[in-house]
């Protein structure tokens, strides 16, 4: 009961956590002092015989002590999960402080504070500020073990890998309700060890032999950094015990911040698919973003939320998002003011296509870089009734974009296109090929603004995505659709994507269209299967059901026209393409009378009037 009542008082104080935290070992350090009088002069002479500036020196060393605390970020963590690395960071503070405490008592001649005092006092000190967090651990602990049944019916983990986050999974998770009896790691020289005192039993293979996995429930994947091969080979051995898996965050939301390596889920289908993580030249986006002002249109958009992250994180001055929905605009603000509380944010709610709410966000605030990421996507949406919709949007928004961006002298504009902008069979794509076209010519009119574009593929689990579909239709028993068997898209994660645009950002020059090494083509109906299996499920209890290619839908996607070519560029994963001949004298006066034809929303008008603005649009 004690505790239930103590664990409301936290509950209620965590908003103020840091500040409370400071009061209380501000006491403790209080307490220590003290203490540390009493042990060295006895009952009978500690409070009498101290010398009378000594409250002086209490508060000045409380000081001291906080100020080490605070920069060593020690209020941040919560108690009721401390762990060996938190008494850790408590040890530095307390050698710190104390030595700098000796230093300066020592230094301005304050001959009554007894050396042992000032010796000892930082030992002290130490065990206090470790014993009240070890006490407030074991009791959050004790209570979630009597509340869960955690003693008697707990969830026991065999983690796979043994490195540096297998280590802090165990000093995080055990308040989970969580037993580790074990880990598995391929490196011999780990085999026989003790992490955080769990043995390590010996290498993967031993997944193999059931006789292992007689005391385990569920197995844990702890390799965050490991490679895409490695990652695929591990639960390969995971799937063939039967058990439920689940995993440790990956390095990209780890990255990103609000979640914690302890914060076990289930195996998605990122983990499986997903690629080697990327490396950016950090020096060259941050010399890009920092301290500048960026804008990101459609920044309540899955991938313009993410650039909006992803942003955040290199320090710009203030960071303008400009939405259409307003629903979206507050997601985006919530999130990220949750992750980065001091970020200057301004939230306009603006549609592209307004250009005069273009140039009042731009002249009002600034931006120094402009992502444009706002479009209309979803491919059989924007085929028939919303063609024209779609490309007044996707094109005509980008030229007004582009038009204020040039009007306000920003330094760089950056188009997020897509792979369906090559040699396009649907509406959609052309309009983003004809948007790509409409930043070469903002290129060439020497603004004094960078132009340039990025291309990629599909993005797992952006909305629109065929995941959160076939994961909803497997919630539901199935079956799962699929349009053809032979159907086949290349697939990155969300924060790849937004990483590598902020890297073809800080590489490029004007004009340039950049395309993302999207890796291998994936089989849709091969995910398909990949999610029913990681539910837990078979083919035969949930079947996949072939619908047939949709209107505008290709079998194969490409990210580069028959007649591009590609050079490389100073990062790996990303190439310039080299687009052919220039626009036609009265191109742009063609694309901006269909924006304002009316008459030309019929879908089959509208085809035929952009199949002339886009010669490589060829409708299906």
């Amino acid at each position: 009961m004690l505790w239930h009542s103590l664990n409301r008082v936290l509950d209620q104080l965590r908003p103020r956590r840091q500040g409370v935290v400071m009061l209380a070992d501000a006491f403790l350090i209080l307490l220590a002092w003290h203490f540390t009088y009493l042990f060295r002069m006895g009952m009978e002479r500690w409070l009498h015989e101290r010398p009378s500036y000594d409250w002086a020196v209490l508060l000045c060393v409380i000081a001291v002590y906080s100020a080490a605390s605070w920069a060593l970020r020690v209020p941040r963590a919560s108690w009721r999960y401390t762990s060996f690395h938190d008494i850790t960071r408590l040890a530095w503070v307390c050698l710190g402080a104390g030595l700098a405490c000796a230093v300066v008592i020592l230094m301005a001649q304050l001959t009554e504070v007894p050396r042992a005092v000032l010796a000892l006092h930082p030992v002290f000190t130490l065990i206090s500020l470790s014993l009240a967090r070890m006490t407030v651990r074991m009791l959050s602990e004790a209570s979630r073990a009597r509340r869960t049944g955690a003693q008697t019916n707990g969830q026991r983990a065999l983690v796979l890998g043994a490195g540096a986050a297998a280590k802090l999974l165990i000093a995080g998770i055990q308040h989970r309700s969580w037993t580790v009896v074990g880990l598995l790691d391929d490196d011999p020289g780990k085999h026989g060890s003790r992490i955080a005192g769990v043995t390590v039993w010996g290498g993967l293979d031993l997944l193999a032999d059931r006789a292992n996995l007689s005391d385990v429930s569920h197995l844990i994947l702890a390799m965050p950094a490991a490679t895409q091969a490695q990652r695929k080979r591990v639960l390969a051995l995971a799937a063939a015990t039967g058990l439920p898996v689940v995993t440790v965050p990956s390095a990209d939301e780890l990255r990103e911040g609000g979640t914690r390596i302890d914060r076990v889920r289930d195996i998605q289908p990122e983990d499986v698919l997903g690629r080697e993580p990327v490396k950016l030249d950090e020096h060259a986006v941050s010399g890009l973003i920092s301290g500048r002002a960026v804008m990101v249109t459609g920044a309540g958009g899955s991938i313009g939320a993410e650039l909006c992250r992803q942003i955040a994180r290199f320090g710009p001055s203030r960071l303008v998002l400009f939405e259409l929905s307003e629903f979206a605009l507050y997601q985006a603000e919530q999130d990220l003011g949750e992750r980065f509380p001091h970020l200057p944010l301004v939230r306009l709610v603006g549609d592209v296509k307004d250009l005069g709410a273009l140039r009042r966000a731009m002249a009002t605030h600034q931006p120094d870089l402009v992502f444009h990421a706002a479009a209309y996507k979803h491919v059989p949406l924007m085929e028939d009734d919303n063609a024209w919709i779609a490309l007044r949007n996707n094109t005509l928004g980008t030229y007004l974009a582009a038009q204020a961006a040039a009007e306000a002298g920003v330094q760089r504009f950056v188009l997020i296109s897509t792979d369906k902008a090559v040699n396009p069979t649907n509406v959609m794509g052309a309009t983003k090929r004809a948007a790509e076209m409409v930043i070469s010519h903002w290129a060439a009119q020497g603004t004094g603004t960078r132009f340039m574009a990025v291309r990629f593929g599909n993005v797992l689990g952006s909305s629109g995505s065929v995941i959160p579909k076939f994961k909803e239709q497997i919630a539901k028993g199935g079956p799962v659709t699929v349009t053809h068997p032979e159907i086949n898209r290349y697939f990155m994660t969300i924060p790849e994507a937004a990483q590598l645009v902020l890297q073809a950002a800080a590489l490029a020059e004007t004009g340039q269209v950049f395309v993302m090494d999207m890796g291998k083509s994936v089989k849709i109906a091969d995910l398909a299967r990949e999610l029913i299996r990681l539910s837990g499920h078979t083919e035969a209890e949930i079947p996949i059901v072939f619908s047939g290619l949709r209107p505008g839908e290709k079998l194969y996607e490409e990210l580069l026209a028959d007649a591009d070519t590609t050079l490389p560029t100073p990062h790996p994963r990303l190439r310039l393409a080299q687009l052919r001949g220039e626009l036609p004298p009265d191109w742009l006066a063609r694309l901006m009378a269909l924006t304002v034809d009316e008459s030309a929303a019929t879908p089959a008008v509208l085809r035929s009037k952009l199949h002339d603005l886009v010669p490589e649009y060829a409708p299906r």
